[in-house]
């Protein structure tokens, strides 16, 4: 049995506005196949924990911004998920 790792990713992309209600989601699906739910797996756990790194560093990037006035992590929405289903 084959096993798919779909990858959902949202990001904010503000149009050319500061004003909140023009902004966009929009979601991107990526998928792999593994021969087997433990490569997968391991996939997973190590894609998590890049995603999670990358907004950590996106997060306090912006808190320095924001420190000199010129950004908000508050404008930033950074949400995933990740699963290994059965093909």
């Amino acid at each position: 049995m084959w096993i798919l790792m779909y990858v959902f990713s949202y990001s904010v992309s503000p149009a050319a506005t500061n004003d909140r209600t023009e902004w966009r989601l929009l979601p991107t699906v990526v998928f792999q196949e593994f021969s087997n739910e433990e490569r997968c797996k391991a996939a997973k756990s190590t894609l998590e924990g890049s995603l999670k790194e990358a907004g950590a560093r996106l997060r306090s990037g912006l808190e320095d911004l924001k420190s000199i006035g010129k950004g908000d992590p508050a404008q930033i929405i950074i949400a995933f998920n990740v699963e290994c289903l059965p093909k």
